[in-house]
């Protein structure tokens, strides 16, 4: 399976591909070498090879989400490998979330068909080869909390991607000050 590791604005990042489906995506790190080091962790071999004008598309979207520029990947193949029936209906109604746009475990569980289904759900996530794409870092714990979130540098990556969509999850202000007397 072919790998590229290309630097964003966020960080390095790393993409697998599988003909024309992108099979793994590893979140900005710090380094090259770190990318590298998770997708050998993930069974991805290392393997150079030329970038397909389909990868390098999505390479280029990648590259510009980054940038703080709004990018949907409808477009864009995945092949989660062989995963359950439950999980393709996780990630489908998972990509179906527009940048910016967030819900809950307990939510998407409904969505996708599977009501109740929360913990299974934050389990399904958690091992998405594909973040971003499959854009899990949108989907919050119950009462808007972060929850949790398996790539590296954990709830502090998914807090950077949602803030780079425009989310805030710090409480609202209040609605009127207190008055001193």
């Amino acid at each position: 399976m072919p790998h590229h590791i290309f630097e964003t604005e966020l960080g390095w990042m790393g993409i697998a591909w599988r003909e024309l489906a992108i099979t793994r995506l590893c979140t900005p790190q710090g380094d090259p070498a770190a990318v590298k080091k998770r997708l050998e962790r993930l069974g991805v071999p290392v393997d150079f090879a030329a970038l397909p004008q389909s990868v390098a598309a999505v390479v280029e979207l990648l590259r510009r989400y980054a940038a703080g520029e709004k990018i949907e990947f409808d477009e864009v193949f995945v092949d989660p490998g062989d995963i359950d029936a439950f999980r393709r209906d996780i990630y489908a109604a998972a990509r179906k979330l527009r940048f910016g746009e967030t819900t809950t475990y307990g939510e998407l569980a409904a969505t996708a068909g599977h009501p109740g289904m929360a913990q299974q759900t934050g389990q399904a996530l958690g091992a998405n080869p594909v973040p971003i794409i499959v854009p899990c870092h949108r989907i919050l714990a119950a009462g808007g909390k972060i929850g949790g979130f398996s790539a590296p540098g954990g709830t502090l990556t998914k807090q950077m991607l949602l803030a780079l969509e425009g989310v805030s999850l710090a409480p609202p202000a209040p609605a009127q000050a207190s008055f001193a007397f």
